[in-house]
């Protein structure tokens, strides 16, 4: 059988040789019997391993949107827009700089800065440079935009338990937190193997990478 481009198995064994490479279509090797050159080296996934995956990428997918969608609905922003207002909601004088609020959202500090830049406007947030060497920023969680997270956090826990939480069993549970701290011990390590952080931080600063606790979450 050909390969699954998911991430499956490798080309059948006993399949037919693919059309000469001067006749194949671009991409034709990923579907072909013949595998490209790389593929010998390639550990294909096990089908027990690929319905593991494809199932965990939906949950990638699927999850993010719905809560997007529903947190826009019910309290007019995105779902991105909460993680930072809440982050910031529970920092000491409601402050914290923009390298760490990058780091504990995993967003760029490009995108972060696009998105406070929407939030000031709406007067939930403010931004302060700190004095001294380098280009250090604060954010300041502001009146407004404590009560903006505080008013939108029910609505969101109760998102998290309808579409993951209540649908799982305490072993369940505890299988997809081992499975969310194995993954993230992955990430880091990869990102310490390749000399690569993410996001990276502004000058002087330090990052961590912890999610953010969502205020009466």
């Amino acid at each position: 059988m050909a390969r699954n481009t998911a991430g499956g198995h490798g080309p059948d064994r006993e399949a037919s040789p693919g059309p000469r490479a001067e006749e194949a279509e671009p991409g034709e090797d990923l579907h072909a019997g013949r595998p490209p050159a790389s593929a010998a080296r390639t550990r294909w996934l096990e089908p027990d391993e690929l319905a593991a995956w494809l199932a965990n990428s939906a949950l990638m997918i699927s999850l993010p949107a719905a809560l997007d969608a529903r947190m826009q609905r019910e309290a007019r922003m995105t779902f991105f827009e909460y993680m930072v207002l809440s982050v910031l909601s529970e920092q000491p004088a409601h402050t914290l700089r923009m390298s760490e609020l990058a780091a504990r959202t995993s967003a760029s500090l490009s995108r972060l800065s696009h998105v406070a830049g929407r939030l000031e406007k709406r007067g939930l947030l403010t931004r302060a440079r700190v004095p001294g060497a380098g280009r250090r920023t604060d954010a300041i969680l502001t009146e407004a935009g404590y009560e903006a997270v505080v008013a939108a956090a029910p609505g969101h826990v109760a998102a998290v338990r309808e579409y993951l939480i209540d649908g799982l069993g305490p072993q369940e549970l505890a299988a997809l937190r081992r499975i969310g701290t194995a993954v993230e011990a992955a990430i880091k390590h990869g990102r310490s193997e390749s000399g690569s952080a993410a996001p990276a931080p502004e000058e002087g600063a330090t990052s961590r990478a912890d999610g953010p606790v969502p205020p009466h979450g």
